[in-house]
């Protein structure tokens, strides 16, 4: 695994409107036991470490396959599909990027304006949003601490973005505004406040209006608060450890209020739904070139630009993409390549810690696309 991937696994445990077009169906195969031996390899290696079962869903412009192992449930032999719903944590981010960046494209929002001009009194406290632009915000060099620790729910439970967002003002900023890149939530929360600020609905139903529905996105869902379940077929998700040769799990599927992530984290989708929404973002079907340039626009000496991070392969080139964890127990992982590869993976449990690593399997799986 290069070093690009193990910090970006480290760090995460005014232009013309574009119309959103649906993108033509890649033919999925189911790969079969022998096909894509070294991917194979490196998914099963992957799985021993990580969750009760993983899998890669990849290919080309051309076709698609994929690999699985382990099982979907535990106590059951239950190969994982590329059709399974899970929480895609903060793959939810570049769902968030894409909306802010149209807004961007139709003159509604300026990538270097404030974030005050847009949420006065929002970001206060230890923040001050007269310098913490949209632009780093999105490209996580605000500042803004990483996560939110002590907000209070509403009566039944949920969260609004307003209270998750007040809750972090007082927190101790990480660094002075654009002087470092460090991960945070947080940032995409007020981005989430900022998408309805500016459209006047909630962030659930712009996302889905403009990137859910046009995309063909049949499969993924941004949750309505309280709404914990996931549509059938789901992936349930494992929170648990590993004790010598043993594994122990809990499910944790639904044991998380997903209004508490919102923006940051809270979204539903396959492997290949996610890889359909990359695949349409790269090729500019999401957003304006202008937009999708300043989304590949890296932070000086880094590797993230707008909810976007390069990751260079093994054997040359790069991939773009995120990954998401959650404590639903998933992790997963989307790559795509300019000429047209793709790679999404994901694991029953949010282990992020392992070797080989889930970007190892994307890695693999992309190389071999490339033979």
């Amino acid at each position: 695994m290069t070093g690009t991937i193990r910090r970006w696994l480290a760090a995460i445990a005014g232009g013309v409107a574009l119309a959103v077009t649906a993108g033509v169906t890649t033919p999925v195969v189911a790969a079969a036991q022998d096909d894509h031996p070294a991917t194979r390899a490196v998914l099963d290696r992957y799985r021993s470490q990580a969750g009760p079962g993983a899998a890669v869903h990849a290919g080309n412009a051309t076709g698609s396959w994929t690999l699985t192992s382990g099982t979907a449930k535990i106590n059951q032999n239950r190969p994982l599909t590329a059709t399974d719903h899970f929480r895609i944590g903060s793959q939810t981010k570049p769902f968030t990027a894409a909306v802010v960046l149209q807004l961007v494209d139709e003159g509604l929002v300026t990538l270097d304006a404030p974030i005050e001009r847009y949420l006065p009194g929002v970001v206060t406290g230890n923040y001050d949003g007269n310098v913490i632009t949209v632009r780093r915000l999105l490209q996580m060099t605000s500042g803004l601490v990483r996560d939110v620790r002590d907000a209070v729910p509403n009566p039944d439970g949920t969260y609004s973005l307003a209270e998750l967002v007040r809750s972090a003002m007082d927190e101790p900023p990480q660094f002075p505004p654009g002087t470092d890149w460090k991960y945070t939530n947080v940032g995409y929360l007020v981005l989430g406040m900022l998408i309805e600020r500016i459209t006047g609905r909630t962030v659930g139903d712009v996302i889905t209006e403009r990137l859910i529905v046009p995309l063909g996105l049949t499969r993924t869902s941004f949750p309505a608060p309280r709404v914990r379940a996931l549509a059938d077929p789901y992936l349930p998700g494992y929170l648990g450890g590993r004790a010598g040769p043993f594994f122990f799990w809990v499910e944790a599927t639904t044991a998380t209020e997903l209004s508490f992530w919102s923006t940051a984290g809270a979204m539903a989708s396959t492997l290949d739904d996610l890889a359909k929404f990359y695949r349409a973002l790269l090729d500019g079907r999401v957003v304006s070139a202008a937009a999708l340039a300043e989304m590949r626009t890296l932070t000086p000496g880094g590797f993230y630009g707008l909810s976007l991070a390069r990751v260079p392969l093994s054997c040359g080139g790069e991939a773009w993409g995120h990954d998401g964890s959650l404590p639903t127990g998933h992790y997963s992982m989307t790559l795509v390549t300019d000429d047209g590869r793709f790679a999404s993976v994901v694991t029953n449990s949010n282990n992020a810690n392992t070797t080989p690593s889930i970007g190892a399997v994307a890695d693999s799986a992309l190389c071999e696309g490339e033979a």
